[in-house]
């Protein structure tokens, strides 16, 4: 141990009750804000899986049709953005199986499914809902671009796969219609109705998909909403999915359909957990202050009390520059420790809070607090508790070095 950290450890143990305040301020300051950022990193997580296993990583839809201003704004470079007010759309993708043929080609594709989409009427024996849509899918390139696979609850895939009017229904519009695995329902749209047979019932946790969200056969969709060509959109899933708008940009340029990335289309509640994140990291961050304030008060005490052991140290030899060491020190023993046990503290809560019942059901469904065990977050608790306390600690340091041994002896010392 150096003769600096040895003296520093001294100094700051005779003030055991200053210490130990500076210390608790310090290990709640990390230890909370490892727990708010796990927890709302967790939720926003979570949300993202579920809608990446809806909707998957870009949806790709209409076609771009070319204007003159779109047209000589081709080529200028960034040309994507440049015609962007230029650009009209013709609704839905005319050939599905050329576009999908140019789709694997991108290396991060990970799978693509084709689907028909239409607005439909659906009658139970008990009640009818008007605001339903069905889905056309191939259930194979589906289940490679969803997670629909882990989401059914009630029946199975393989009685969907041999039922030809079987049909996947999502658990809150099966309740509405109080209706069950194989239950018959109707589907209707502009005047044409067939009977159908719940094959299975789905739960995504998503209220506003698992009310709407009917699938079916993809030939069975297209005869149903007469659309005997072409698709609705296409939804792909990819290896990377935080790669999807720099994909979905090439997409749009090579295959001139619009291409809507996962970040794009749930921008708002993107901005609601990150606003989440940034409100917690501030409200806990007032431990930390608190923290460098008690560390400020405690080295400030410290330089009041033992002037004349600094005045000492002058004497025998002690630049400035080791009497500033010697309070760093002091405040580098306090931020050691308390960042060792609040990085301990804030992994035992975390580990608590998970265990927490919490039923939630509406963006997304669980039964107990989501949490993610990030070492970004440790790291960044740490140190935001090293900068502020080391700034705060600063101050009397740089005071103690001032002190002369002159003016300490004259107590003339400022």
């Amino acid at each position: 141990m150096s003769p600096n950290l040895r003296i520093a450890y001294r100094f700051l143990t005779a003030k055991k009750r200053a210490m130990f305040m500076s210390l608790s301020c310090t290990v709640l300051g990390v230890g909370l804000f490892i727990v708010t950022q796990a927890t709302t990193s967790g939720f926003e997580r979570f949300f993202i899986k579920v809608i990446l296993g809806i909707n998957g990583a870009i949806r790709i839809d209409d076609k771009i049709q070319d204007t003159q201003r779109s047209m000589a704004a081709a080529g200028a470079s960034d040309s994507y953005f440049a015609q962007e007010e230029g650009v009209k759309y013709i609704e839905g993708v005319e050939e599905p199986a050329r576009i999908m043929e140019a789709l694997r080609e991108f290396e991060n594709v990970r799978g693509i499914s084709a689907v028909v989409n239409g607005v439909v009427q659906i009658t139970s024996s008990f009640k009818t809902e008007n605001s339903p849509q069905v889905f056309g899918i191939n259930l194979e390139d589906h289940l490679q671009v969803s997670d629909l696979g882990e989401q059914i609850t009630s029946g199975s895939l393989d009685t969907f796969r041999e039922t030809r009017n079987g049909v996947l229904m999502g658990r809150v519009l099966a309740d509405r219609l109080q209706i069950g695995r194989g239950d018959s329902i109707v589907i209707a749209v502009r005047g044409q109705s067939r009977r159908f047979r719940v094959a299975a019932i789905y739960e995504t946790g998503y209220r506003d998909v698992d009310k709407t969200n009917v699938y079916l056969h993809m030939s069975e969709a297209r005869s149903l909403l007469k659309k005997p060509t072409g698709a609705t959109f296409l939804q792909i899933g990819l290896h990377n999915p935080d790669r999807a708008p720099e994909d979905a940009k090439r997409m749009v340029e090579i295959l001139r359909h619009k291409a809507t990335s996962w970040q794009e289309r749930e921008v708002t509640w993107l901005a609601v957990f990150k606003a989440l994140r940034v409100s917690t990291a501030i409200t806990v961050t007032v431990f930390t202050l608190i923290a460098s304030l008690a560390m400020f008060n405690t080295l400030a005490m410290i330089v009041l009390e033992k002037t004349k052991d600094i005045a000492i140290l002058r004497s025998m030899g002690y630049e400035r520059q080791d009497i500033t060491r010697i309070f760093l020190w002091q405040a580098g023993i306090v931020l050691a420790i308390g960042a060792a046990i609040g990085a301990l503290f804030g992994w035992a809560v975390t580990w608590l809070v998970e265990q927490v019942p919490l039923p939630i059901n509406g963006i997304f469904k669980t039964d107990h607090f989501i949490v993610v065990r990030d070492p970004n977050h440790y790291f960044a608790a740490v140190a935001t508790a090293v900068v502020m306390v080391m700034i705060a600690s600063l101050i009397p340091a740089r005071r103690a070095a001032r002190l002369e041994p002159g003016d300490i002896v004259r107590g003339t010392a400022q």
